[in-house]
């Protein structure tokens, strides 16, 4: 690598032990930033000239990787399409490294590099509070094939008493719907009766669940279907007589934006995001 080049894009947040990222970046090659300096791509690496002003890099652990915003913002334009993009960005959001606002203001910057416009798109449906890549699968069929634009990742549901009834992957608000992704580990005993107990508990308080599952990720339209039939069902009940709200009780500690979540201490990360982990 040339004395001003760096590692860029997925590669850069796999090495500072970003979750998800490694996984996601298996079998792709990492892409070095050159800064114009012509070296041969070889296996298992690729090659980016592009411009690179020298504060957009930094050094961690002996090895020089480009910031936050430039790394995301490289897979984003050259995603192959825009829901691979909003992928991408998601995660980053979830990791705290970057925000919406700190992506939107760098892209700002790129006007007439590649993929720029597709960056710009991700942006505007991106969600700052994922936890997973198939909870971005999930919003993006509601969002983008379904049309549907009130939807929050991960949002605190409570009763009108303050009481929290549970923290749904994906929550339409304008028709009062859940959507869970349930994989291998939901089919489990225990898990399984956590789940249709919370389920219940939805339910209760007014709200219709739509359940995807794994093989609706290779063909949705059965998901889809469900979710028109739930939002259906769901319209029926006045919006004056709903059970449920997403107004935390003062007491409750918001964690649903990348500024929210920076703003927490060390302690208070551990007590309030350590699900995260799991």
């Amino acid at each position: 690598m040339p004395n001003l080049g760096a590692v860029t894009g997925w590669a850069a947040y796999a090495w500072v032990g970003v979750k998800w990222f490694a996984g996601m970046g298996e079998g792709r090659p990492v892409t070095l930033a050159t800064y114009g300096h012509k070296i041969l791509a070889q296996p298992g690496l690729a090659i980016s000239a592009e411009r690179m002003p020298p504060q957009e890099r930094c050094w961690v652990d002996g090895l020089p990787i480009t910031n936050p915003a430039r790394s995301i913002v490289f897979e984003m334009r050259y995603a192959p399409d825009v829901r691979e993009a909003v992928r991408w960005l998601d995660l980053a959001l979830a990791s705290d490294q970057v925000s919406t606002v700190e992506v939107a203001a760098y892209v700002a910057t790129l006007s007439g590099w590649t993929g720029v416009g597709m960056a710009r798109e991700a942006i505007a449906l991106a969600d700052e509070n994922v936890w997973s890549p198939t909870e971005v699968d999930l919003r993006l069929l509601w969002r983008i094939d379904l049309g549907l634009t009130a939807l929050v990742c991960n949002r605190p549901v409570f009763d009108l008493e303050g009481r929290h009834i549970g923290t749904p992957d994906v929550l339409d608000l304008e028709a009062g719907v859940v959507g869970e992704y349930d994989g291998k580990l939901h089919l489990e005993g225990k898990r399984r009766a956590v789940d249709l107990r919370r389920e219940g508990l939805f339910r209760a308080a007014g709200l219709e669940y739509v359940t995807m599952v794994s093989r609706d990720l290779h063909d949705p339209s059965g998901f889809l279907r469900r979710t028109v039939e739930a939002r259906s069902r769901a319209h029926r009940t006045p919006v004056a007589d709903r059970r449920w709200t997403i107004d935390p009780p003062r007491w409750w500690t918001p964690t649903h934006t990348v500024e929210q979540r920076r703003a927490l201490s060390a302690v208070e990360r551990e007590r309030f995001l350590g699900n995260r982990a799991v």
